[in-house]
């Protein structure tokens, strides 16, 4: 189930709000913390037929109740007498408030300085407390820091144990709760309502993660970050596994510790990983080998593991960008053959492509604002590297943008936009389907410009053909074409 929350700051609001909630949630959430005068709690649940959570958190907890702790305390137990189908009571001042009437109690354990781990403790006390559900509540920003909510909420116990993770990443909690049989999952019913920063919309769980076709069958596919680029990763690959009829939907985490990810990704049955650019140079090390036409770059966006156990890395970045590059020069052959190629950048995916152009033979030359950096990748990869201050002495053919750092402007470490003119063709792929600034500046300066989405449709494809080994539906793929 889901259980939307609404956060109402107006009584006369109040009532819209639980109206709207009961249309996509199984159980509605209502924080009185949020509003400016007591309610009439009896008269706002009799409103809607689906179950009602009351809630009223202080601000030390996430809320945003600023009147007197015996007001909130007053407020919650005349909640009670209302007859909601369930209040949910701080772990600390439950034992004052008794259970009353068919009312179900939720007993909540918050911190929003760490993940609590002593689970086991916690519990045994909330049962001791009269709870019918067990709610645990902390931030979530990498899939470490859930990992303890995930434990609690996937093994067998008594009581129902519901998470709350507390940022972005929640999402992950979120979609594995469904999964290993949370009773239900949180959401916000729309942007401005969340209860707390960062909380996923009923809207985006239902059309982008699918998080209702999940089962205790789904297969996940990891997609490392929360980005824009990766949140479209996920609904196109989505999309497409839906199309196909295949159990298998995406799963955002936000990677901690390279050393604990593995165990965590096998006993989760994560069997393939997606990593944007900011990600791809770290999941480069969880590579137990890697492809072997990409064996200096250390860079890796796709990881997929054998059947023998190891994880074996793939460098598709270079593969989509180059083909959408050669698409645009569109000479046959080698179009880049002898051309003068400048790539941006010195990470991973700057790397992949200074490969990829040589491999085409192109006269490739790297810059970054740290030319130290730029020099090492040169003589590494065998290219030449030009100073970042006189790479608006020398005409390119074709400008490489890799990097989703570079700064666009005329101070000391930008990129000014006077390098680019007319006649260069100009490629991004520091974070498709997203587009660079200086990409922006290069169209503006009647630059041929290979657009980032062309870049991702390529990219996405390879990727779901590796995981699948099946076509991406020209109907998913064309999800990033209408978003641009």
């Amino acid at each position: 189930m889901i259980c939307v929350t609404v956060t109402p700051s107006s009584r006369q609001l109040a009532k819209v709000d639980l109206l709207n909630a009961a249309k996509y949630g199984d159980v509605i959430e209502l924080c009185l913390d949020h509003l400016t005068k007591e309610p009439d709690v009896k008269d706002l649940i009799s409103a809607v037929s689906k179950p009602v959570i009351i809630s009223c958190r202080r601000k030390q907890d996430g809320g945003a109740w600023e009147g007197s702790e015996e007001a909130r305390l007053t407020l919650l137990r005349r909640a009670i007498v209302a007859g909601p189908a369930y209040i949910e009571l701080d772990f600390d001042v439950a034992p004052g408030i008794p259970r009353f009437g068919d009312t179900k109690r939720i007993i909540s354990f918050t911190r929003l300085d760490r993940p609590e781990h002593d689970i086991e403790g916690v519990f045994d006390e909330a049962s001791n407390q009269q709870a019918d559900v067990v709610k645990f509540t902390w931030p979530t920003p990498t899939l470490d820091d859930a990992w303890p909510l995930l434990r609690a909420v996937s093994g067998k116990r008594p009581l129902p144990i519901v998470g709350l993770g507390l940022g972005r990443a929640d999402l992950t909690f979120s979609l594995l709760g469904r999964k290993y049989g949370s009773p239900w999952i949180y959401a916000a019913l729309e942007r401005g309502m969340e209860a707390f920063e960062g909380q996923a919309t009923v809207f985006e769980l239902d059309e982008v993660y699918h998080w209702r076709d999940i089962d205790k069958s789904t297969t996940f596919v990891a997609v490392a970050g929360f980005g824009d680029s990766q949140t479209m990763t996920t609904r196109v690959l989505n999309a497409g596994f839906t199309h196909l009829g295949m159990n298998v939907r995406c799963l955002p985490i936000e990677i901690g510790e390279i050393g604990q990810l593995r165990k965590m990704l096998d006993a989760l049955k994560v069997r393939a990983i997606i990593a944007g650019s900011g990600m791809g140079t770290r999941l480069h090390a969880l590579a137990d080998e890697v492809d072997e036409s990409d064996p200096r770059s250390g860079y890796t966006d796709l990881l997929l593991k054998r059947s023998s156990g190891q994880w074996r890395g793939y460098n598709s970045i270079w593969w989509s960008g180059l083909k959408a590059l050669e698409a645009k020069l569109g000479e046959g052959g080698f179009p880049l053959e002898r051309r003068n190629v400048l790539v941006l950048g010195t990470g991973g995916a700057a790397r992949a492509l200074v490969f990829a152009c040589q491999q085409r033979k192109g006269l490739v030359s790297i810059s970054g604002p740290r030319d130290a950096q730029a020099q090492q990748v040169a003589n590494q990869l065998g290219c030449r590297f030009v100073p970042f201050h006189n790479v608006y002495d020398t005409l390119f053919d074709v400008v490489v943008i890799a990097d989703p750092d570079l700064r666009c402007g005329v101070q000391q470490g930008c990129v000014n936009p006077s390098l680019f003119r007319s006649t260069m063709t100009v490629l991004d792929v520091s974070d498709p389907p997203a587009a660079h600034p200086l990409l922006e500046e290069a169209r503006e300066r009647e630059c041929r410009v290979v657009e980032p989405v062309e870049v991702f449709t390529g990219q996405a494809g390879a990727q779901f053909k590796a995981i699948t080994r099946e076509e991406l539906p020209a109907s998913a793929a064309a999800i990033a074409d209408a978003a641009e």
